[in-house]
């Protein structure tokens, strides 16, 4: 499996895949002004890490801010990452918000109620 290692910009997340600790983190900000043609290669990664994923993955998820298409395209992700289980792969998802970020709260608990899979409320200091 080659890593993915999309680098941060002012506008669209940094997403890496740690093969060394089966981690996956997507952190920063998602405001793609083409969505298809940024998360394309990304859903396309990620399609093919379902055929022949480890064990256990972890995804951490560290967003500051995301808009609708970016919100439409991470439930993509996090289905994608549902249907290991059905493989009997383990995977967890912490979704990382700001204490006093109510809306990225907020939208972790949706996420959370629409998965079917561990998906933990991590609430930091920043």
């Amino acid at each position: 499996m080659e890593p993915i290692d999309v680098k941060e910009t002012p506008k669209t997340p940094m997403i890496r895949y740690e093969p060394e600790n089966s981690k996956i983190v997507i952190k920063g900000k998602s405001i793609p002004e083409d969505p298809r043609d940024f998360f394309g290669p990304v859903l396309k990664w990620f399609e093919d890490f379902t055929h022949d994923p480890p064990d256990h993955t972890q995804v951490d998820i560290k967003l500051e801010y995301f808009n609708t298409s970016s919100s439409k395209t991470f439930l993509q992700i996090f289905k994608r990452l549902e249907d290991l289980r059905k493989k009997n792969k383990d995977v967890e998802i912490n979704w990382y918000y700001e204490v006093d970020d109510y809306d990225m709260k907020e939208c972790g608990e949706d996420y959370r109620t629409m998965l079917n899979m561990p998906f933990k409320m991590i609430e930091v200091l920043e």
